[in-house]
Formats: C-alpha cells, structure tokens, sequence
C-alpha cells in the first residue's frame, strides 16, 4: 500500500489503513485541508471537481463532494471528464479552485487528487506544504448547517473543450478533413473514450475505430502510453491499414501516436511535430523539462527561437514558460501545453495541432516523423541503499565533470557536445533516474552506464 504525498497532489492505492494508502479517512482529510487553504485564501466558495474512469472514482468522488459540502464549498461536478477539461471550467466557472480525481498513468488501484488553483493551474510547491501542514494538524473547521455548500453536476464541458480546440486559430479542420483520416484509438477503459471520438469528428474525421472502449477503469494494459504497452493498438493501425494510431493516458493530458506501419512515433516526438507546427506560424520561445529530447531545442532554434530548460514536473514547465513568453511547451512523456488555450497538459489541443501539421505537410505520418532528427533516450534508475547521501555523490561527479556545462536546477544535468545525461532523485520512491541522450543508442547507453558506474562508485 502506498500514499504519496507531493506538489502534483496526494496519489495513493485504494483500501488498506488509513495513512498507509488513500483511504476514504485520507480522501476526506486532503480534501478537507485543500478546501481549508482554500478558504483562507479567497471568500469564492465555488470548486469544480471531474474524474476519471477508474473503479473507485465514484466512491471517491462522492467523499470529495461531501467534504467540500460540510466546508460550505458548491461543487461543480463535470463528472466523467479529462485532467484538462477540469483546468479549462475552473477558470470558465470562475471558481476558487478545482479538484481532479484521477492517479494519471498509475495502475487501476491507485486514485489521486490533483488540486488547481483559481487558474485552473497546479497549485505551487508553497502551497502545497502549506495544505499538507493544515491536513497534518486537522485543522479544518466546518461550515454550520445553514452554511453547507451545494452540488451540481454539469455535463457541457466535453462539447465546450472540443469547440474551443476546433476554434483554436492553428487547428485547420478543413485540411484535416481533406486528408479523410481512418484513425484507431485507444482509450484504455477511461474517459478519452468519451472524448476523443466526438472531438475527431468535430475535426472532419469520419473514420475512427476505438480500442477498449468501455469506460470501467478495469486498464485493459498497463496505462501509461509507452511502446511496450501499445502493442495492440499497433497490430491494428497495420491490420486495418488505418493512417494513424492516438493513445492517451486515463485523464487525457499525456499524447501519443503510431505510424502507418504500427511502429511509434515516439512520446517524445509528440511535443516536437506539434512545436514545429506551431513555431512556423508563430514566432517564439519553447519550454521542456531537462529530461525530454534535444529535438524541441533543434526545431526551435530552426524557425529562430530560444528553448530553455525547466525543472521536471508540469508547475515547473509552466512557471518557465511563462517567464520566458514561450508560445509552446510540455513535457516529453507527450504532454504539450497551449498557454493561450491555458496552461496545462491537454492531449485534446495537441490531436488538434498534430492532424493540421500532418494534413499540411501532406507526407504520411512515417515520413513525418523520418524528417525531425532521430535522438535515443536511454533511461535508467539506480535504487538507492538506507542513509545514502545524494548531495555528496552529485558534487563528486561535479568534480569529476567540471569541465561541461552542467544544470543544477533539477538534480544534475551534464552536457557533452550533442550528447547529455539528467540525474535527479525521484520525489516518490527512493532511486536515482539517470537519463542520457544521444543520436547514438550505444552512446546514449554508454553515456548512462558510466555515470552509473560513477554513481556506485562514490556510494561507497
């Protein structure tokens, strides 16, 4: 059993004992602490909550309204609905924050609350502790029963988020319906079965096939869309000779695609092709975390931009952008954030942008993604022993280095020529992640084993 407790929310497995998983005690005390902070922050006494399509969701959901009521909060409930379609009512209700459940690409026992501020934005690292102090103390206090919020639920936000992205100025739905697309795509049991399809057809696209369509929160494969779990979805872009493959994670922020052929395009390339789209109508800056591919800096300084480098984490990658004006942005695990859509990671607007580019650029999306530069990822961790002391390792290998430039903003990142490598602890379970990247897959393994071999070294 787990519960973690970090700036992205409070993620936890379902059953157990309360602190040791998210029981429904847990659920009621971070709500209660979110609602708390909340309160002292503004007189808005309006939340929006959605979810995703895992089993305990509507358990969950039903602690989540309950608390918010008994705090004299009205809950707006979008019920079924994606991480970003909850981002985008905060701000369209005008409300004090909202609460999304859903643990993301985490397996079907987990469940999370993922907290937004008045912006429909993660709430900040400071405020974060601040909510945990409140929860850790039970220092709420309820309304009395004059004072209880109320609930609503509202369905119109599946058909607001499409319109906005079908009206988003760069999505050309008249070149996307010429090219007459037969797409698959694959839901994985949760909510993007619901919105997906609805937005593809708004986009001009008659043919569409799903894969495992039915929203039980029962994952049909391990839901993160990486290449090892997309294999069925691969098998039938090539059987029914379908264009293109799109998988999203259960909240539908994370993107990706498959070729033709049934091969990936690479999460990471998703961010890529739709920055290049973006950048050759607008002009501007582009913001990824330091453990995503050097391709988005390729492409950016391509059309004469400035690509910066943020820490990992999507507070992190919106902060940066904003700082730097960037025009696009997100994370290499096919998350792309649209600042003037908001400013969060909607795998909505990034299906918009991807089909203009790739009807624009009239090539199949193989030959897409044969025209950006091939880089190779090697991802490693390193567990780490009790007691072990991070920050005396990471100077070491400063040392050792000294002579690259090296990042100390999120960990450690070591540039060498084209090649580069990321170390950082995990924020949730006690390892080292090593990431290098190189045009060479045999450099990049390379480049990762010795720093590994380093790492061991200055353990001990």
């Amino acid at each position: 059993m787990a519960l973690i407790k970090s700036i992205s929310g409070i993620r936890g497995t379902i059953g157990g004992k309360p602190g040791e998983g998210l029981s429904p005690l847990d659920v009621v005390k971070f709500t209660a602490a979110y609602g708390t902070w909340l309160s002292r922050a503004t007189e808005n006494r309006k939340v929006v909550i959605g979810r995703d399509g895992r089993i305990s969701g509507e358990m969950v959901k039903n602690l989540v309204v309950s608390t918010l009521n008994g705090l004299g909060f009205d809950v707006v409930d979008l019920g079924l609905s994606t991480t970003p379609t909850v981002e985008l009512a905060v701000t369209m209700e005008n409300a004090a924050g909202g609460i999304i459940l859903t643990a993301s690409h985490n397996p079907k026992e987990w469940n999370a609350l993922k907290l937004l501020n008045s912006k429909g934005e993660f709430i900040s690292g400071d405020d974060g502790a601040t909510l945990l102090d409140i929860a850790e103390r039970e220092d709420f206090n309820f309304a009395d029963v004059n004072k209880l919020g109320t609930y609503t639920l509202d369905d119109s936000y599946l058909q607001k988020h499409v319109d906005l992205v079908v009206n988003y100025p760069l999505v050309d739905v008249p070149a996307i319906k010429a090219r007459n697309f037969k797409i698959v795509v694959d839901a994985v049991n949760s909510t993007g079965a619901l919105f997906v399809p609805p937005l593809l057809k708004a986009l001009g696209v008659e043919e569409v096939e799903v894969l495992f369509a039915e929203v039980n929160g029962k994952f049909s494969h391990n839901p993160e869309p990486l290449a090892e779990n997309l294999t069925a979805l691969s098998n039938e872009v090539n059987k029914s000779k379908a264009d293109l493959g799109i998988a999203v994670d259960p909240d539908v922020d994370r993107l990706c695609f498959v070729c033709e052929d049934g091969s990936m395009f690479g999460e990471e390339y998703t961010l890529v092709a739709v920055a290049d789209y973006v950048l050759s109508k607008r002009k501007g800056n582009t913001v990824s975390n330091m453990s995503s591919t050097q391709a988005l800096k390729d492409v950016t300084l391509k059309h004469g931009g400035q690509y910066t480098p943020s820490a990992v984490g999507e507070v992190n990658v919106v902060k940066k952008m904003k700082d730097t004006h960037a025009v696009i942005g997100g994370e290499g695990n096919g998350g792309i954030i649209v600042p003037d859509l908001h400013y969060g990671r909607d795998a909505l607007i990034g299906i918009g942008l991807f089909l203009s580019h790739l009807a624009h650029s009239k090539k199949s999306i193989k030959a897409l993604r044969n025209s950006y530069p091939d880089y190779f990822i090697s991802k490693n961790k390193i567990e780490l022993d009790k007691g072990v002391d991070v920050k005396t390792i990471f100077e070491k290998i400063k040392v050792k280095y000294k002579n690259q430039p090296l990042n100390t903003e999120d960990g450690l990142k070591i540039e060498f020529d084209k090649d580069w490598v990321h170390l950082r602890t995990s924020n949730t379970e006690p390892i080292i992640r090593i990431y290098a990247e190189s045009q060479n897959e045999t450099t990049a393994d390379n480049i990762a084993k010795r720093i590994m071999q380093d790492i061991k070294e200055f353990m001990h």
